[in-house]
């Protein structure tokens, strides 16, 4: 049998056509001996980093097995095994030993990166369908080593960014350009050569075959493709054509004397997968899988054995070992690489290279690189010269003492305006020791650029910029150059947790912009640093399970609603059956074995369905498309093609394609290129409108970063627990505790920040009662005060246990952070080293050991949930800004909050829920009142924006609030219709904000008359529009003619009359309302009901979404069905899915064929409903709670069986006016409700229950709301 390699092989990133994991198609190859293989996706490079480290990494424990056998055979042979190593036969251990290292192959398996690249007809830039541009022939290219690489990227970024027509394409002048370090095959029958040849152009093939061969000479070899059908419904033309092509090929080798290589085109690694790929087509191209004109593949194209490939192609015995040939040819080379720095311009006033090469000999730069900061040495010779070539040698080091001078400059100016002119020791000693580890690192450059992007944002874009974020935060040279706005001193923030000056790790500076201002700061960077060094990093999409279900369902045909009910059977949570408190992975498989209903679909008797389970499995997890990731950044030295390939991603915000690295972020920074994450937060956009609305309606210009950090207002709203629209704090349990906690200093605020989470939660209350002397604050050590003073004795962030470990234990910084991350990540070996050094440092400073021991096991427990002051810190700082304004401004506060929260209705009723607790109301858009945005009018309450009403949008309401600015406002329905701009504004936004209740006030008729027929296909909209329409059309008319005259009035056309019409319906109009602006506003539909909701009613519909917490409770809800879907079962039973909506939450009820039965006929769309059911666990589903439907009625109904109000009256607060006002309520509401009262003297404890014989009563909404508007507390029974 002839050796062989695969070298034409799609994984799962040739999209929707590849369904092949590369860690499959690998271990595959190396199983069956094979020295190599290949990867050579459809025109792009996106698995190479993956399949790089994945063959580094079996090359790797391949080595290490090989070293330990060694090690092994060396203690058998010299007696030095241990007993478990000898066995019983130390012989026949050694035998064994040597047998298994003989096995085991001794030279690298090979990783061949290339691409199946598209080569236009004609020029890559000639994009003309009619000329046969679209697309392009397939040619395999294959790097020969770290030239080949390079060059390889260079012709795929190409292919995007300047051929990508249908498909991303090179063509011959490229290849030519770029072919060194390349092997090229003629690729599958879609090459040049096979289509020549199947057209029966034998002259243009064969000189075609002469170009590449001129071109890549002995690294060009024909390519040999055999893929015989075997089954029915497959392609079985390809098989003849491939025969045709070969003959020819063959004929072409040795006229030519070009090597002939023989492939299979894999798109899946085994032959049980075929079916499944086949869907996969059907996904990419769109096509169902009965159509008969269907892309159709041979189902051959597994990942075949060297076996199978020696059964194919035996009479070619030559094209089988040349691609070991091939194999050969290729070097083993890294595509990783050390941090690619940018360059960043310096003041050549300050220094040049050149200047710093006359001033600095590299002695001198030996000793300042090798040294600590203090000029101590603490290398050896060895260690300092390795460090120097990691660096990138003199020459490098020369451009690093430049930046890392300029950077001192910088910070120590900074340092200045922060600290003042004289510093202390401590924080000279600081910002010294930060920018020597900066510069020995070879770091000044990052800081110099970052610095110089937040300062462009601050002071040249208007952006908003956070006060950092994450571990960055500790550091002071960054508080200094303003890249933070935190004094980590002062806080306690250690640098060493941002940069281990004893491991090197690339910085890692996350930065918060406003939303809006975001891409404003991405395009200075890309300006400044040129387009071509700038990219935006890939993000693949893999099929989810739900979605690998529906895309299966969709092309076998499986009725949607099937479909829909599969997904709706994956759980969102699994438990581990073997240990309750872990959950499994979502995917199918665990979900089969979770869901009963599930399992029973895979094994039914339909085969489409049992189809579309058994495809779905194999095709869960595979990459689907790509996406741009949100926020990180590559910012390069040179052109990113010299370092990774790129493809091109179109940008939202310009409508411009951008460069995306084809490799992803938990790689990228392997291969050298330095990544930043540019993340857009909201509460920055908040803080910045509301300081605008403060400004103008108030005169008041806030400083926030200068605010007061002991400011008696906010620390009341914290207090009361009034977080609600602040950040970080607004959960419901964060109120509570801070209820409790009542907070009084900054740092309260970081603890809670810190400790509110899974975990360290369990701490909160003995941190509440320290604070409160409850409970006695302790240290295990007295000077442990120093840095838990501020928690009250308990460890609550990470750099506490950094700080305390080189207090009592005499640890480095480097050692710290070490213990830090061993910790945090429960690295055993690293604490078994570590904890050894502490306790022998605590005993050498008079520590006693058993407390020394107690202190590293409470370490041990609490570190992994400690966490990171700098974060925590930070972001505490957003949160007191946003409770600053919050406290002072109410009204503008959440005006803001609103605004910014538009597309999230729950967010918004939240809110506005959040407003009426503390008085503010929120009123209706008024189109005299509003603003484009939400804003506050002079009473302090909150009037909707223009622009916040569906259908209206910001161009439309910004002329409306300009003209009545410039005019004055609106003095009719006729006056708007008459002044406003109709090029901006048009019919569909007029009838969006008459819907929402716009217009109200210029208005003495029903809104909905503006819907009203006015005439033959017209309604009195339209009428208003061509009224306004015409009148200025008069007015332009007549300032063109020759007196220009006009009527008092202004104008002669008459005003149409309202048309007279019966109104729509108060529920049909609240349902427009919520239609246009997102909630029901002015009223809501349930308000009658609202009585029955809050005395009848044991939960919110909401609460319905997590049964744990009601268990075996029969509870109450109510609400407005807002969507049915009817539904048919297989075998023909009617059920149905309806959402029931309250106030503030929804939850949609499955009504299965039983339960349709008897209350189908109640669920329709605007029907009020009540509903009694019972929290228990499902039926046939262990470990599944259901809601059970026991009754349902309507509510009017409910309403209309009330048979007892009871109303309670306290003896002292009754008086003739109460009385007078409440019999009159309850003559004018008669009714069938027996009516009851209790007299109450809480002074006495006395209770008086009395029946009216008198007077009986409905339920009315007049009568409810009289009830509750004098505060009388009542009860209802049925």
């Amino acid at each position: 049998m002839y050796p062989f390699v695969h070298l034409h092989v799609h994984s799962q990133y040739s999209l929707l056509d590849g369904q092949a994991s590369i860690t499959k198609l690998v271990d595959k190859a190396i199983a069956d001996g094979m020295p190599g293989i290949a990867l050579t996706d459809h025109g792009n490079m996106f698995g190479v980093k993956e399949f790089f480290n994945y063959i580094k990494k079996k090359n790797g424990a391949r080595k290490d097995k090989i070293k330990s056998l060694q090690g092994l055979i060396s203690r058998l042979e010299d007696g030095s095994a241990t007993d478990e190593e000898k066995g019983e036969d130390v012989s026949a251990a050694l035998a064994k030993a040597r047998l298994e290292l003989d096995t085991i192959p001794k030279a690298d398996f090979k990783c061949i990166i290339g691409c199946e690249v598209y080569v236009a007809r004609r020029r890559l830039f000639n994009k003309e369908k009619a000329m046969g541009d679209y697309s392009g022939n397939h040619l395999i290219l294959l790097a020969k080593n770290m030239t080949g690489y390079k060059n390889l990227i260079k012709i795929v970024s190409k292919a995007y960014t300047e051929g990508s027509y249908g498909r991303p394409r090179t063509d011959r002048v490229e290849l030519e350009k770029y072919h060194e370090g390349l092997i090229c095959c003629s690729a599958c029958i879609g090459g040049e050569i096979p289509r020549y040849i199947r057209e029966n152009k034998i002259e243009e093939a064969r000189e075609a075959a002469k170009w590449f061969k001129s071109i890549f000479g002995d690294d060009f070899y024909l390519e040999l493709q055999l893929h015989k059908a075997t089954v029915e419904f497959a392609n079985h033309e390809t098989y003849k054509i491939q025969e045709r092509v070969n003959e020819k090929l063959i004929e072409f080798s040795d006229e030519l004397g070009i090597k002939l290589v023989c492939t299979n085109d894999v798109h899946f690694v085994d032959e049980e997968h075929a079916e499944a790929h086949d869907r996969l087509i059907c996904l990419g191209t769109g096509k169902d899988l009965d159509d008969p004109k269907r892309m159709l593949y041979t189902k051959q194209e597994w990942m075949k054995t060297t076996a199978e490939m020696n059964a194919i192609f035996d009479y070619v015995p030559e094209a089988l070992t040349n691609t070991v040939e091939v194999c050969n040819k290729v070097e083993n080379y890294s595509i990783d690489h050390a941090p690619i720095m940018p360059t960043f311009a310096i003041p050549e006033e300050f220094g040049t290279e050149e200047s710093y090469r006359q001033k600095y000999t590299e002695k001198d730069l030996f000793d300042e690189f090798t040294q600590d900061e203090n000029g101590n040495v603490v290398l050896s010779d060895e260690k300092a010269l390795d460090k120097i070539e990691k660096l990138g040698g003199y020459d490098k080091l020369y451009r690093i003492k430049l930046e890392a001078d300029y950077l001192a400059k910088l910070a120590m100016d900074g340092a200045h305006k922060r600290y003042g002119e004289h510093l202390d020791e401590e924080t000279q000693t600081r910002i010294k020791f930060e920018l020597h580890i900066m510069k020995t690192m070879g770091f000044p450059g990052y800081f110099l650029i970052v610095q110089d992007f937040i300062r462009a944002a601050r002071e040249e874009l208007d952006v908003s910029v956070g006060p950092g974020r994450g571990s960055a935060a500790g550091s002071a040279v960054a508080y200094c150059l303003g890249i933070t706005q935190i004094d980590p001193i002062k806080y306690d923030l250690l640098f060493e947790r941002f940069l281990n000056p004893d491991r090197i790790s690339l910085p890692d500076i996350d930065i918060d912009f406003d939303d809006d201002g975001r891409g404003r700061v991405l395009n200075w960077v890309t300006q400044k640093y040129g387009k071509e060094k700038v990219a935006h990093i890939i993000t693949y999409g893999t099929m989810a399970t739900k979605m690998a279900l529906k895309d299966v369902a969709r092309v076998q045909k499986l009725p949607l609603p099937l479909a829909n009910q599969l997904c709706k059977w994956i759980p969102d949570r699994i438990p581990d059956p073997n240990d309750k408190e872990k959950l499994l992975k979502i995917n199918l498989n665990n979900a089969i074995n979770a869901v009963p209903e599930l399992k029973e679909a895979e094994e039914s008797n339909d085969p489409v369905m049992r189809d579309t389970i058994k495809y779905a499995k194999m095709l869960e997890g595979n990459v689907r498309g790509t996406g741009v990731h949100a926020c990180g950044t590559i910012i390069c030295r040179d052109d990113i093609t010299d370092w990774v390939p790129v493809s091109t991603a179109l940008d939202k915000e310009t409508g411009e394609n951008m460069l995306v690295t084809q490799y992803e972020g938990s790689v990228i920074e392997d291969t050298g290129l330095i990544k930043m994450d540019f993340l857009g937060l909201k509460t920055l956009s908040i803080i910045k409108d509301a300081i605008e609305v403060i400004e103008q309606t108030h005169g008041v210009k806030i400083d926030i970063d200068n605010i007061p950090i002991d400011d008696k207002k906010t620390y009341e709203l914290y207090c009361a627990g009034q977080t609600i629209g602040t950040f970080q704090f607004e959960s419901p349990g964060m109120q509570k505790y801070l209820r409790e906690l009542q907070p009084s200093t900054f740092e309260d605020l970081i603890a809670m920040n810190a400790l509110y989470r899974p975990g360290p939660m369990d701490y909160i209350p003995d941190f509440i009662d320290r604070k409160h002397g409850r409970k006695p604050i302790e240290y295990d050590i007295p000077i442990m005060e120093r840095y838990l003073k501020d928690t009250y004795g308990i460890t609550v962030y990470q750099e506490q246990v950094m700080l305390l470990s080189r207090l009592l234990g005499n640890f480095t910084r480097g050692e710290s952070d070490s213990l830090r991350k061993a910790m945090g990540k429960k690295i055993k070996s690293k604490l078994d080293e570590l904890k050894p050094k502490f306790i022998a440092g605590g005993k050498s400073n008079g520590h006693d050991e058993k407390v020394l021991e107690k202190i590293w096991a409470d370490w041990e427990k609490f570190a992994s949930y400690a966490f990171n002051k700098s974060h925590a810190t930070c972001y505490s700082w957003v949160a007191y800004q946003t409770a600053y304004i919050k406290a002072h401004y109410p009204s503008e506060y959440m005006a803001t909050v609103l605004s910014r929260n538009l597309n999230d209705i729950k967010e918004v009723t939240a809110y506005m829920n959040e407003c009426k607790s503390i008085g503010i109301a929120v009123l209706g858009p008024d189109i005299n009142e509003s603003m484009v945005k939400f804003s506050t009018n002079k009473s302090g309450d909150i009037r909707f924006g223009l622009a916040a009403i569906k259908g209206v949008g910001a161009a439309a309401s910004e002329s409306i609030v300009k003209e009545r600015k410039e005019n004055g406002p609106y003095k009719s329905i006729y006056d708007f219709v008459e002044r406003i701009n109709y090029s901006v504004i048009n019919r569909k936004c007029l009838e969006s904000i008459a819907y929402a209740g716009g217009f109200d006030s210029l208005i003495d008729f029903n809104r909905s008359r503006f819907f009203a027929e006015d005439g033959p296909g017209t309604i009195f909209l339209d009428t208003l529009v061509r009224y306004g329409q015409r009148v200025q059309q008069d007015k332009n008319n007549a300032q063109q003619s020759l007196f220009g005259m006009f009527s008092d009035s202004g104008s002669d056309i008459p005003q149409p009359r309202v048309p007279q019409a019966e109104d729509m319906t108060n529920i049909a109009l609240l349902n427009k309302e919520k239609e246009v602006i997102g909630l029901y506003l002015s009223a809501h539909p349930l308000n009658r009901f609202d009585f029955i909701l809050r005395k009848m009613c044991q939960a919110e519909l909401g609460e319905l979404d997590n049964l744990t917490l009601l268990n075996g409770k029969e509870l109450a809800v109510a609400g407005v069905v807002t969507s049915v879907t009817p539904l048919t079962t297989q075998d023909g039973r009617r059920y149905a899915r309806f959402v029931l909506e309250d106030y503030n939450t929804s939850h949609e009820f499955m009504l299965w064929s039983k339960d349709y039965e008897r209350f189908g006929m109640l669920i329709e769309v605007n029907s009020f409903l009540f509903i009694k059911g019972k929290v228990q666990p499902r039926f046939g589903k262990e470990g599944t709670l259901e809601y059970k439907i026991l009754s349902m009625q309507h509510l009017a109904e409910v309403s209309e069986n009330i048979t007892t109000l009871r109303i309670e009256l306290d003896i002292h607060e009754v008086c003739s006016t109460l009385t007078d006002m409440l019999l009159k309520a309850i003559k004018e509401n008669p009714g069938k409700t027996n009516l009851q009262f209790t007299i109450v003297d809480k002074s006495n404890d006395v209770k008086i229950k009395l029946t009216s014989k008198k007077y009986r009563v409905a339920t009315t909404p007049a009568l409810m709301e009289f009830i509750e508007q004098n505060e009388l507390y009542y009860s209802i029974t049925m």
